[in-house]
């Protein structure tokens, strides 16, 4: 059975109809059931060959590990300074947040608050809520509100554009390099590895697995139903 396949188990339990997991395709909205994935391998749609998902070994735990340590790169990218000129012997740095700030006194403030939602608010609620949806489903049942932050997750990340602004800040960068010295300050290259480390996150984390862990009302009210039986 090669890697990125489709499981003989999966099409037997797609025909039978019997245990897995019910999941709708995302193409071609077929619901089937899917079994257990052997490792790193995925399951395709029975009908449509749509790819559906793919075992991720060790999934919340590399994700809680990869979200620890973006969230410490987000806060020393704030921090530090991200870039420096020299002009005339004189040497001026700034932060993230300090050219957020010097366009909004420019009367940039549109940009400004893209900037700052883009590159800074985005990523760390990105980041925050990974974290507390992991937390929440090491030890199951996890509470209904993880729904709510697994929606929020997708929102979020659709926005975290750290990888555009460093772009931009590049364009910039060739634009004033023979008016005056540029001087990389550390934040470029912790944004740099940020950019990595985040999508590497997105990459480890397996929604499935959350989604299963989640205590639904529907369940508490069966689960209190027969125990009155």
């Amino acid at each position: 059975m090669a890697g990125g396949g489709v499981p003989a188990a999966a099409t037997a339990a797609t025909a039978n109809g019997a245990g897995g997991t019910l999941l709708a395709c995302p193409d071609c909205d077929l619901l089937q059931r899917l079994p257990p994935l052997p490792l790193h391998h995925a399951a395709c749609c029975a009908r449509c060959r749509a790819p559906l998902c793919r075992h991720k070994p060790d999934s919340l735990e590399r994700t809680l590990a990869l979200a620890l340590a973006a969230g410490i790169l987000l806060l020393i990218a704030n921090v530090v300074p991200m870039l420096g000129l020299s002009v005339a012997g004189r040497e001026a740095f700034t932060t993230v947040l300090g050219g957020v700030i010097a366009m909004w006194r420019e009367g940039s403030q549109v940009v400004a608050m893209l900037v700052l939602f883009a590159a800074v608010i985005a990523p760390a609620l990105e980041i925050g809520c990974l974290l507390l949806v992991v937390l929440a489903v090491r030890r199951p049942p996890a509470p209904h509100w993880v729904a709510t932050l697994l929606h929020g997750y997708e929102f979020v990340r659709e926005w975290s554009m750290i990888e555009i602004m460093l772009l931009g800040v590049l364009v910039a960068l060739i634009k004033i390099a023979e008016l005056a010295t540029v001087i990389p300050g550390l934040a470029l290259f912790v944004l740099g590895s940020l950019v990595f480390l985040l999508a590497a996150m997105a990459a480890a984390f397996d929604p499935r697995v959350a989604w299963q862990r989640i205590e639904w009302a529907a369940d508490g009210a069966v689960g209190g139903a027969e125990a009155m039986r």
